[in-house]
């Protein structure tokens, strides 16, 4: 419908108005100004002197010819006219140059040059030709050529692309509303200084609330404050690039962005209880120093290395029975004996332990911390009697009889049970 309206004005323009031109261009030639034909003086001397003296010219229209347009008939494009061209005048017109006799043609007599083909700006928005005027019968030259270019008028033929896309882009969780995420840009193949066929503008079609895109850049922001990793870590943004500055008709292209939230460090670790009754020595008191006892954990729902901490006995170790490492792999606090225990002597140990994150938390530079209570259980192992003395020296008479009694050794239980000794 567009394009009908706009060949209607275009052809009653040309039709109606045939002689208003641009500019006129005047042909000349080597040092002298171009006569006219011939046949304008009454025999070759004058005719000389005519061409000699006489100031001659073309005189057209500025020539457009619109894009895309595909009627039955072939498309007026404009008038070439020479002052030359007067009544009686035996003269016919001659078209050269870029599409001359293919894609242009050009009537000998009226000057009248039609589109023989539909024309595409986008594969060339220009052409160059050469117009002259010559004797119709020796085709003898009444004028030098003389140079013009019919330009092809765009229409709004093409939707914008994003040449680039689909993307992928990161921000930072919690980030503040108006934070940059990312820059798109489609491009559009029409003119981009007629009409509005390549203006673009940019809207959001998915995505909302939590992004928004800046109408005239392509630039795609935070709109919600909050974003929380934790809570989902990527989305899924469509955004649409629409010609004709966006209003209804326009032409429009889409693309994807996937957004991605990378972590901040916060979140404190957590200890599951503030109470933990786990950690059994065993069930042998005498485990060996150095070897792991149990094992506790905080969890923290933050990744990488703002998931990471390290664990510390902070009370309950006045003697330095103990120390807890972290495990790298695991994240775990390994506790480990650093002295022998000893069932008989202490039963139970209570331990405070701190688990504090690698990396400060963002807003006040303090790390996050959490405590957790342990409460250490020893438990008895059955272990062998122990002599009173490491060594005992006995006497006895020789020839003593046979049941006499030399001495007496003990020896004790020391477990809690104080089993018999036989």
């Amino acid at each position: 419908m567009l394009v009908d309206l706009w060949m209607s004005l275009l052809l009653v323009w040309i039709t109606c108005v045939p002689c208003v031109s641009m500019t006129p261009i005047i042909g000349q030639s080597k040092g002298t100004q171009t006569g006219g034909s011939a046949a304008e003086a009454s025999g070759p001397g004058e005719g000389q002197r005519l061409l000699s003296r006489a100031k001659r010219g073309w005189v057209w229209n500025q020539m457009f010819v619109l894009e895309e347009f595909s009627g039955p008939d072939p498309i007026l494009v404009g008038r070439l006219h020479t002052d030359l061209d007067v009544g009686g005048k035996n003269i016919k017109y001659v078209l050269a140059g870029e599409g001359a006799g293919t894609i242009f043609a050009i009537n000998e007599l009226t000057g009248d040059i039609h589109a023989m083909k539909r024309l595409d700006r986008e594969e060339k928005a220009e052409y160059t030709l050469t117009a002259q005027v010559v004797n119709a019968d020796t085709d003898e030259p009444l004028e030098p050529p003389s140079e013009f270019i019919i330009k092809v008028q765009d229409i709004n033929d093409n939707p914008p692309q994003f040449n680039e896309g689909p993307y992928r882009a990161s921000v930072p969780e919690m980030s503040a509303v108006g934070t940059p995420v990312t820059r798109v840009t489609a491009t559009d193949a029409d003119d981009p200084v007629y009409g509005n066929s390549a203006r673009l503008v940019y809207s959001i079609l998915e995505g909302q609330p939590y992004f928004s895109v800046e109408p005239n850049s392509g630039e795609c922001r935070i709109a919600l404050h909050g974003m929380d990793r934790e809570m989902r870590e990527e989305y899924l943004v469509v955004i649409q690039a629409k010609d004709m500055g966006g209003h209804m008709g326009g032409l429009s292209g889409t693309t994807t962005v996937t957004v991605t939230l990378t972590d901040i460090n916060d979140n404190p670790p957590k200890f599951s209880k503030i109470f933990l009754r786990l950690l059994i020595i065993g069930r042998n008191e005498y485990l060996p120093v150095g070897k792991m006892g149990g094992k506790v954990k905080a969890n923290d729902r933050d990744i990488g290395e703002n998931s990471k901490s390290t664990y510390s006995i902070i009370e309950g170790d006045d003697q330095g029975m103990f120390e807890i490492v972290t495990d790298s792999q695991t994240q775990e606090g390994i506790l480990r004996l650093k002295k022998p225990i000893d069932y008989e002597s202490k039963r139970a140990y209570t331990l405070k332990v701190e688990a504090t994150n690698v990396r400060s938390e963002p807003s006040s530079g303090a790390p996050f911390k959490d405590t957790a209570t342990v409460k250490i259980v020893v438990e008895d192992s059955d272990e062998p009697p122990i002599f009173f003395k490491p060594v005992y020296l006995l006497e006895v008479n020789e020839n003593a009889p046979v049941n006499t009694v030399i001495g007496t050794v003990t020896a004790r239980d020391p477990d809690s049970t104080g089993s018999l000794v036989r």
